[in-house]
C-alpha cells in the first residue's frame, strides 16, 4: 500500500470536471474490461463524461466530492450522491458513483470518500445510504468491508447488455461517518 499523505477531500467545483471525467473513463476501462464490452469502454470519452457530470452538479440535492492528491496536484478520485432513484421510500440517499484511479487503490481514499458522503447524508437528516454495484465488479468486497450489507439484486443496461447489479445498504450513517467518535 502506498502512503499518500497529502490527500484532500473537498466539494467538487466546475474546474474539476475534466479530471473527474478522466478518473471515470480510466477507472471503467481498468475495472470493467471483460465485464462490459470493449467497444463500449473504448468509445467512452472524457468530454462526454465531463458534460454529464456538469449536468449532475446542477441537480438540486446532489453532492459531488473529489479526492485530490496535493503532492501531484490532481484529482485522483470522486464520489457523488443524491436522492435515491427508483427505490422504495425507505431509502433516503444513493451513492451514485465512487471511483478512484487504480494506482491509488488500497490507500484508504475510497473509505475517506464514503465516510464523507455518509457524514453529509447524516448532517442532512438521512437515515440510510445505498449503492448499486455490478455483481462482477472485482472491487465489490470494498462495500462489505465498509459495513454495507447486500439487500437485493437488479439489472442495468450498459453497452447493449443487461448486467446484474447488487444493492448495498448502510443503515447507521453516524457510525459509517465516524460522527460521535464511532467509526465503521
Amino acid at each position: 500500500m502506498k502512503n499518500f499523505r497529502r490527500i484532500e477531500i473537498r466539494p467538487a467545483d466546475p474546474d474539476d470536471l475534466m479530471a473527474i471525467a478522466t478518473v471515470l473513463v480510466t477507472t471503467w476501462r481498468a475495472t470493467f474490461r471483460g465485464i462490459i464490452s470493449d467497444a463500449y469502454l473504448d468509445a467512452m470519452t472524457v468530454e462526454d463524461q465531463a458534460i454529464g457530470h456538469a449536468r449532475r452538479m446542477r441537480v438540486p440535492g446532489s453532492f459531488l466530492i473529489v479526492a485530490a492528491d496535493l503532492s501531484e496536484g490532481r484529482v485522483i478520485g470522486f464520489a457523488n450522491h443524491g436522492r435515491a432513484r427508483g427505490m422504495p421510500l425507505a431509502f433516503d440517499r444513493e451513492l451514485y458513483e465512487l471511483y478512484i484511479l487504480p494506482q491509488y487503490h488500497s490507500a484508504g481514499i475510497g473509505s475517506a470518500l464514503v465516510r464523507t458522503v455518509a457524514a453529509h447524508c447524516h448532517q442532512t437528516g438521512a437515515s440510510s445510504l445505498f449503492a448499486w454495484v455490478l455483481a462482477e465488479n472485482p472491487n465489490r468486497a470494498f462495500y462489505e468491508r465498509m459495513g454495507a450489507r447486500a439487500i437485493g439484486e437488479g439489472r442495468v443496461g450498459v453497452g447493449g447488455e443487461r448486467l446484474v447489479q447488487v444493492a448495498y445498504r448502510w443503515d447507521d450513517l453516524a457510525a459509517l461517518s465516524g460522527v460521535g467518535g464511532r467509526a465503521a
